[in-house]
Parts: structure tokens; C-alpha cells; sequence
């Protein structure tokens, strides 16, 4: 892969980091920090569900004294609720008086201003701001965790891409939360896969099929919520601020295909549609079915559904020319790994498969970049995780629009969801605006050609 962490490299930095991890405990010397004080600072920009998960998995990283001292979002309740959360695990390594819980859009310049260079800001928002935070972690010497995915168009992952550079020269250490990653089986799975144990690939599937998940269904704007909370509440539900369902929730899958087959994809067309939809006015299809074209001539296939009453499945699957693997199975955590001969995943044909327990990829993706800190070794996974956003959203595109879309294509289009995303006030008005009937424009495969909505 042509990317800021291709295979090689991924594995040397990997033994580097797997020997940093193993000297937890260990007075390591410091190269970000004055030598009188090797505390991590902490800030937490987006304390929702997601953000309180990764401060408590960096609070538990245990290499080195590490502390929660700011926290951000837009929404007083989600604040405190994650704060009451941290604080009742991490009593000892919370330290976040009432002035440092900042409120609003501007929030994540004051929570980063608490912070020294080479301390860590997690950016758990809605995607629609991480090339916001982002450029002023860049700025102010920080190294982040940023969830994904990290771009939602072309525009934003242009950025994205160019910031990643410009991180990477100031050595700053940077983390996605593409966890799968860092699972100790897939990485296994990985190295067989490419060192020819189920031959050539020629055919990736993944799924994640269920019903309706997190807020990708939502009801018109309530009275008393003013458009633009209510949408960053939904996010999932607007493509502007997630990317939508697909952004969010099938990337993992997508993300691992491409891993395995060690490639990104150079086209994509899919379909899809909406059913059932009642009074819903998100911007979300209930089914995507997706084919994805490597540059070898290989195929993936994703395929997506939000429904009630439907078969339910949650995995990635490889075939090679002399075998087949499963790289999930029922979700993230465990994988499951596993290898068969042929192609049937029958018990007779196990060729291995990684012996449980599986360490906990969520936290191992924090233990890795805290060790990397702590070591100064190169660890940046800007690049990577924006070209596995642009990916996404080319699978995307594709069903919204009903065209071939082209990794070329999706990278230079010029439709930009939220545009002055980094103007918002909690006063002002969203990005997207409702018509008469409190209904937001949705996809229209064939009309809508060059655009999604």
C-alpha cells in the first residue's frame, strides 16, 4: 500500500511499540516533556458515549502517570454524565474543575489551551470537526486520538490528508479509532494472509446488517431544540455531521477488507434505497449493497442494512485461491480469527485459528499510542485513517448517486458538506435546513448525479 503506514513499516512499528508497551512501569525517558514531570495530559473534546469509552481505555494505560485535566462539548448533560463516568472509575487520575468544562463550539481551543506540546487531545465530536480540531492540535504541538471516521467528502479528506503531512513533520504521534487494527489475532490473520496461506485474494465480503442502529433513524426537529443541536445530537442521522450510517458504521468492515488485500480500491458502484421510512427524515438509506474494485482487478463486497424483521449479520470474510479466513465474526470484539481450507467454513477444514481470550483491541489501540509517546517513535495515523474515510465514502457515493464512483472521483469532488463548519455558533443556523414539512433533501439515484443530495 502507498500510504504513511504500509505493511512494512506497520510492522516495525509495531515490534517497537509491542517493546515500549512491555517496559510499562519502567521510568522511560522522556522527549516531550520537561524532565521534572512525565505526566500525559488528557483533554476529552466530545464526551459522548464513544469519548467517555476512550478516556477510560487512555486512563488505563498503564505505563506511566497520565491524567484527565479538560473537557469539551456542546451539550452541558453529555458533559457532566461523562465526567460523573471517568471521575467514578478514575477517581485518582481525574482532575477537571468546573473551569475547565468549557461549553460551546469554541469549547476545544480552551480544553487544548490546558494542555503542554506532546500531551494528548481525544477528538470524539461528530466527524464533521475533526479537520477543525485537528489543524489547532497541529498547532499547538499535540499529539491526538481522533475517532473515525475523519473525513466524510472529498473536500474534508483533502484537508485531512494535507494536515496529516504537516503532523507527521512535526513528529506528532497520532491515533484513529480504527481499533481492528491493533487486535492481536487480525494482526496474526494479517501476516498469514500475506505470507500465502490462503493464496491470492479475488473475493472480500463484509457485513453489517441489523436493525436500526444508534440515531441513523430520527423524527423532525423538536420544538423546544434548536436545528443544529438537534442535528449534532442526531449525527448519525445527517451526512454533513457523520457521514451517515455508512461513514460511521460500516468502515470497520470496509477498513479491514482493505487491510487484509493490502489496497485501497480505485472504483466502487453500489445501490441501495429507503423503505418504510414513516415520519423519519434522516438522510440515510436502510440497505447498501456495495462492489469495490482493487487496482488488481480483485473484489469486495459490503453490504449494509438498518431494518427490523431482517436477517442480522455482523462479519468479514476473505477468499484466496487456496483457502478462506474469517476476519470478524459478531462484531468487533473477539474476532474470532480464523483459516480454513477451501472454501467452506466447515470445522473439518480449520486450518488455525487464534486461541482465545483476544486482548481488548480498544485498549490495546490506546496502549500502543501512549507507548509511542512515551518512546518518541514514529507513530502517525493520519494518512491511513483519511484514505479509509475517502473509501468509505466512494461506496457511498456510489449508492446515493448511482454512479461508478472512481477513488479519483470521490478525492476531487468539489461538494462540500459543511463548509464553514468551523463558524458555528450555538445561536446560528445548521448546515442543513429543513424545507416546509420539516423533511431534509435525501439521495435520488439518477437525478442526483455529481451529488449526494
Amino acid at each position: 500500500m502507498n500510504d504513511s503506514m504500509s505493511r512494512r513499516e506497520l510492522l516495525k512499528n509495531t515490534g517497537r511499540v509491542a517493546a515500549a508497551t512491555a517496559l510499562a512501569g519502567v521510568m522511560i525517558p522522556q522527549h516531550v516533556y520537561a524532565a521534572e514531570d512525565n505526566t500525559i495530559r488528557l483533554v476529552l473534546i466530545g464526551c459522548g458515549g464513544r469519548g467517555t469509552g476512550a478516556a477510560q481505555n487512555a486512563l488505563s494505560v498503564n505505563n506511566g502517570p497520565i491524567k484527565l485535566v479538560g473537557m469539551a462539548d456542546v451539550f452541558p448533560n453529555r458533559l457532566n454524565s461523562s465526567y460523573q463516568a471517568i471521575k467514578g472509575q478514575f477517581a485518582d487520575k481525574v482532575d477537571v474543575p468546573d473551569d475547565h468544562k468549557f461549553i460551546g463550539f469554541d469549547g476545544y481551543k480552551k480544553a487544548m489551551d490546558l494542555l503542554r506540546p506532546g500531551d494528548v487531545a481525544i477528538m470524539t465530536t461528530p466527524v464533521a470537526f475533526r479537520w477543525v480540531h485537528f489543524t489547532y492540535a497541529i498547532q499547538k504541538d499535540l499529539n491526538v486520538f481522533m475517532e473515525k471516521p475523519t473525513t466524510v467528502d472529498g473536500p474534508t479528506t483533502r484537508k485531512m490528508l494535507a494536515l496529516a503531512q504537516e503532523s507527521v513533520k512535526k513528529n506528532l504521534k497520532v491515533g484513529v479509532g480504527l481499533m481492528c487494527r491493533h487486535c492481536t489475532a487480525r494482526r496474526e490473520l494479517f501476516d498469514r494472509i500475506q505470507g500465502g496461506q490462503i493464496g491470492d485474494l479475488l473475493m472480500l465480503r463484509g457485513y453489517r446488517m441489523a436493525g436500526p442502529t444508534a440515531h441513523a433513524f430520527c423524527g423532525p426537529v423538536p420544538a423546544n431544540m434548536s436545528e443544529l443541536l438537534y442535528q449534532i445530537q442526531e449525527f448519525h442521522a445527517f451526512l454533513w455531521a457523520s457521514g451517515g450510517a455508512v461513514s460511521d458504521f460500516l468502515i470497520h468492515n470496509i477498513d479491514e477488507m482493505c487491510w487484509m488485500k493490502d489496497a485501497w480500491p480505485v472504483e466502487c458502484k453500489a445501490s441501495g434505497g429507503r423503505h418504510y421510512r414513516g415520519d423519519y427524515v434522516d438522510q440515510n438509506f436502510d440497505s447498501y449493497a456495495m462492489e469495490y474494485t482493487f487496482p488488481d482487478g480483485s473484489k469486495a463486497f459490503m453490504n449494509g442494512r438498518c431494518e427490523e424483521g431482517c436477517h442480522q449479520e455482523f462479519a468479514t470474510y476473505v477468499h484466496g485461491t487456496k483457502g478462506c479466513a474469517v476476519v470478524s465474526q459478531a462484531g468487533h470484539a473477539p474476532s474470532k480469527a480464523r483459516i480454513y481450507k477451501g472454501q467452506k467454513f466447515d470445522k473439518e477444514n480449520l486450518a488455525w485459528s487464534f486461541p482465545p481470550p483476544e486482548p481488548n483491541p480498544y485498549q490495546l489501540e490506546w496502549d500502543h499510542l501512549i507507548a509511542a509517546i512515551r518512546s518518541n517513535t514514529p507513530y502517525n495515523e493520519a494518512e491511513r485513517g483519511a484514505k479509509a474515510s475517502l473509501v468509505t465514502s466512494m461506496g457511498r457515493m456510489a449508492a446515493h448517486t448511482g454512479q461508478v464512483i472512481t477513488y479519483d472521483q470521490i478525492l476531487n469532488c468539489e461538494h462540500e458538506f459543511a463548509p464553514d463548519v468551523d463558524k458555528l455558533t450555538l445561536d446560528g443556523p445548521a448546515p442543513l435546513i429543513a424545507d416546509a414539512k420539516g423533511r431534509y433533501p435525501v439521495p435520488q439515484p439518477g437525478l442526483n448525479k455529481t451529488r449526494e443530495y
